[in-house]
């Protein structure tokens, strides 16, 4: 394993970790990323939480080979079980649904009260890790959307404070669907992203439109014209482009 390099997705991750982090990495897989992180004098402890017999002895492995045991512990168990609290001040979750990462963050509420920073990277649906955000008083604080290997992702930091103050002059249920900062900036993987959303809210559209009619389809049917409305405020008529 080298962890001199990681991947540009975890690379972008650790440029949202605070410099002399006590870090929780959950979800840690081989421990990359605090590995990384230790390497690079940037956080002064990790801890690589790992739910899965498997990966946990992977990490474990890892941390022992590049000589790093005093500094990271490896833990089994499962989402933010693996810390107490008051031992970190930073957690990052990477690589996992946004339902499952506000899931672990809901679960171990208790544990989140000494912590200063979460960075979190959803594969998909980070509209319900902004939404858990907003409702637990976590302010976003910044945003980025990057593609590598021809997958795009989201990465979201946040920390206490007013969680509606992103959302300023946003509409706010569209800042939930696609981002408040990333929704100011409109980078290209935003385009990109959105564009492909869209096609496929219409193509379910038009499979629901042939579906036997009931008050559940109507009421998907409504959700979607409602998402693809916001879709064509967002992108007006450059989508074409990014298809």
């Amino acid at each position: 394993m080298n962890t001199d390099k990681l991947s540009f997705r975890l690379e972008t991750v650790a440029k949202y970790v605070p410099k002399e982090s006590r870090l929780a990495d959950i979800g840690s897989d081989h421990a990359y990323l605090p590995s990384y992180l230790v390497k690079n004098g940037q956080i002064s402890f990790g801890i690589a939480g790992e739910v899965a017999k498997g990966p946990y002895q992977s990490a474990e492995k890892n941390v022992m080979a590049e000589g790093l045991s005093e500094k990271i512990v490896v833990r089994l168990g499962d989402g933010l079980e693996v810390i107490r609290p008051g031992e970190v001040d930073c957690i990052t979750i990477a690589g996992m649904g946004g339902s499952l990462i506000a899931n672990i963050l809901e679960n171990g509420k208790e544990k989140l009260q000494f912590v200063k920073r979460l960075v979190l990277q959803p594969n998909i649906n980070a509209i319900a890790i902004r939404s858990w955000l907003v409702e637990n008083n976590w302010e976003l604080i910044a945003e980025e959307i990057i593609e590598e290997d021809g997958k795009i992702y989201e990465i979201l930091a946040a920390e206490k404070g007013e969680p509606l103050r992103p959302y300023s002059g946003v509409q706010v249920e569209l800042g939930l669907l696609v981002g408040p900062f990333l929704l100011k900036r409109r980078e290209k993987a935003f385009k990109k992203k959105w564009a492909q959303e869209k096609k496929n809210w219409q193509r379910i559209y038009e499979q629901l439109e042939v579906a036997a009619p009931s008050a559940e389809t109507e009421e998907k049917k409504q959700e979607l014209v409602k998402k693809v409305s916001f879709m064509e405020e967002v992108l007006g008529n450059e989508d074409s482009e990014w298809s």
